[in-house]
């Protein structure tokens, strides 16, 4: 149950925060194996001169574009997360002309027992899920 959290430069039409959105959760389906409905995803909208991103000494140039994500999940090894970034940057070059430098993913690691979809019942531990 990856958690998508985009947060991202205002000035996106809707049809392009959607695109966004479809094209991410079509990865998320192909690089985790998660079900369709499998699908949390958060855009959060900043003006441009509340999100500041340099290139920590890589010579990277980036524009107002600029995605920073989050993708909550549970452990997931190097293989699915070097393949879900590298597929994404693909996919989101292709589908909303969003450049690789552009792109910032940051995996942050939690187990199912920390999720609550409902009711405030853990339902991977009750066995629901």
């Amino acid at each position: 149950m990856p958690l998508l959290i985009f947060d991202i430069i205002q000035g996106r039409s809707d049809s392009e925060i959607r695109t966004l959105l479809n094209v991410s959760h079509s990865v998320v389906i192909n690089s985790f194996k998660v079900p369709e409905r499998d699908r949390y995803q958060i855009v959060n909208e900043h003006k441009h001169y509340q999100m500041f991103f340099q290139d920590s000494g890589l010579g990277i140039e980036r524009s107002n574009n600029l995605i920073m994500l989050r993708v909550y999940t549970s452990p997931r090894d190097n293989e699915q997360k070097t393949f879900f970034m590298k597929e994404l940057s693909k996919e989101l070059k292709k589908n909303c002309d969003i450049h690789g430098n552009d792109l910032i993913i940051s995996f942050i690691t939690n187990n199912k027992e920390d999720w609550s979809f409902a009711d405030g019942e853990a339902q991977y531990v009750t066995g629901k899920l």
